[in-house]
C-alpha cells in the first residue's frame, strides 16, 4: 500500500499516532523535502513528548473529581485525545 499524507492524516483522525508516524517517516524516504512530512512529524513527536506527563495530570484530576463541572471536563478531555 502506497504511503501518502491522506493515509497518513486517516490514521491521525483514528487516533493511530505511531502508525501515522510511521507513514510521515516513509514518505520522507522517497521525499527527503516533503515539507508537510516534516511538518506532521515535528508535530506528533511533540505530542508524544508531552502526552505522558498529561496522562498523569488527567489521571490525578480523574481520580479527584467531584463535580458534574469537573466529569464534564474530563469527557471532554478524552474527546480531544
Amino acid at each position: 500500500m502506497l504511503n501518502t499524507i491522506t493515509k497518513a492524516l486517516i490514521y491521525e483522525e483514528q487516533g493511530l499516532k505511531d502508525d501515522a508516524l510511521e507513514v510521515y517517516k516513509n514518505i520522507l524516504k522517497n521525499d527527503p523535502n516533503n515539507k508537510d512530512a516534516i511538518s506532521a512529524i515535528r508535530r506528533l513527536s511533540g505530542l508524544r513528548k508531552n502526552i505522558k506527563a498529561q496522562n498523569e495530570q488527567m489521571k490525578d484530576f480523574f481520580v479527584n473529581m467531584q463535580s458534574e463541572n469537573e466529569i464534564n471536563e474530563f469527557k471532554r478531555w478524552l474527546v480531544r485525545i
